[in-house]
């Protein structure tokens, strides 16, 4: 099993949406990358803790590739918003691919250097290891599948 950990905004809609695809065998929602040891949602939202909310991803590369993972991250995003999604707009809501094993960053970069073909402006989301993640509260996890008509700022359909 392989793991990688994507920010796209509200982290209820990401991963809802990497769930659906075959060969992800778990996701979680968190707070990614930031100063603060365990952080709750709040503290996150004052922008304060340096956080992403982020989802974790573990998938059986036999099944659904990183380069294909990355492909649907892309379909979700605006890759060119600086910490905004949808209408949610806050350094948490940054957009971001944060790696665990160090042997993905050039699959990674591939990935970014061909979608900013697509774009004038300049892709804005971040690239970097993975140096922290909390599990965001239980109430976050799995939301939209416990609220299906909940707030989603993406559209679900694979």
């Amino acid at each position: 099993m392989k793991e990688i950990v994507f920010a796209g905004g509200c982290f209820w809609g990401v991963e809802e949406y990497m769930s659906r695809i075959d060969g992800v065998e778990e996701t979680k929602v968190g707070y990614a990358n930031g100063r603060k040891e365990n952080p709750t949602y709040e503290e996150v939202c004052t922008g304060k803790t340096g956080h992403a909310e982020a989802c974790y991803v573990k998938y059986d590369e036999n099944v659904v590739s990183l380069e294909q993972l990355l492909s649907s991250f892309w379909r979700i995003i605006n890759p060119t918003l600086l910490n905004q999604q949808g209408p949610d707009i806050g350094h948490q809501y940054r957009t971001g691919i944060y790696y665990i094993d160090e042997v993905d960053l050039s699959t990674i970069e591939k990935s970014l250097k061909e979608e900013q073909k697509r774009y004038d402006e300049p892709i804005v989301t971040e690239v970097k290891p993975l140096y922290s993640f909390y599990d965001a509260e239980e109430y976050h996890q799995k939301y939209l599948k416990k609220n299906p008509g909940g707030y989603c700022h993406i559209n679900l359909d694979i």
